[in-house]
């Protein structure tokens, strides 16, 4: 009996109009598996139009259209969503409100592949800023014990995709410290918007480097294969209790609009 697709969302937490989503299709289609439907959708134009997230502030404006695109992509029937930001955005918030979809993101996930595939790993990040953050997040997720330390190369997120040049010089010389100078085994790039750049950074350091899109992706299609094939789903007991659906609608604001405003169908 055929097996039905397995279908995951990417959910870029940034506006439409950022341009970026057709990166990410390209992305998709170059790594999922054969059966994997994948969507990536973006941020509608009322939760604002933004490029980038990498201020709290930024991030608490969108975490109510994470949270709005979760719930719809649950009733969609999504096997299971990452959440494309490096910083995780609304991970945990999200979760509550997945029902029976799953929820990763890249932070989480490129963690979980490096610790894999090494013993001691290093993240390149794009400015300082982001450092304290992120050294929470991976604390947080268990792995604090296996970080050899932040490496910034002073570019923001709308940066890295202007000049691919000097983006990878400066992503290998942050790798080459990682690797020779503190004894990094294998690095993740930081942001996602670092995608396309791992391999030009693996081939220069020889060590394994983690794009964390892919990641992200790759997680999960996997809980999707393992959700398919084990019948596995969320807990929702004790701290991943959901709220209750009644005071949901009671409160509102929930299911309320659009729920994304860009969406590339990459099929089976």
């Amino acid at each position: 009996m055929a097996t039905k697709p397995r279908k995951i969302m990417f959910m870029n937490p940034l506006a439409s109009s950022s341009g970026v989503d057709a990166i990410f299709a390209d992305m998709a289609r170059q790594h999922k598996l054969p059966g994997t439907e994948v969507h990536i959708t973006s941020m509608p134009a009322d939760v604002g139009g933004f490029s980038h997230i990498e201020f709290r502030s930024y991030e608490a404006m969108v975490t109510r259209g994470i949270i709005r695109g979760v719930r719809a992509a649950a009733r969609e029937g999504f096997d299971a969503l990452a959440i494309g930001c490096f910083y995780d955005t609304a991970l945990h918030d999200a979760r509550e409100v997945s029902g029976q979809m799953i929820i990763t993101a890249p932070c989480v996930a490129s963690c979980e592949i490096a610790a894999s595939l090494s013993n001691r790993f290093g993240i390149i990040v794009g400015r300082r800023k982001w450092v304290n953050q992120m050294h929470g997040t991976v604390r947080e997720h268990g792995h604090e014990h296996r970080l050899s330390g932040f490496y910034h190369v002073e570019l923001g997120v709308d940066d890295f995709q202007k000049d691919h040049a000097e983006t990878g010089r400066r992503l290998i010389a942050a790798g080459r410290k990682a690797v020779e100078e503190d004894y990094a085994e294998a690095i993740i790039l930081g942001c996602t918007m670092e995608v396309g750049f791992y391999r030009e950074v693996e081939e220069a350091l020889g060590v394994p480097v983690i794009d964390p899109s892919i990641a992200a992706l790759k997680r999960a299609e996997y809980a999707a294969v393992l959700k398919q094939q084990s019948g596995w789903i969320p807990s929702r007991k004790w701290s991943s209790e959901a709220p209750s659906e009644a005071e949901m609608a009671r409160f509102g604001g929930f299911d309320d609009g659009e729920a994304f405003g860009n969406r590339i169908v990459v099929e089976a």
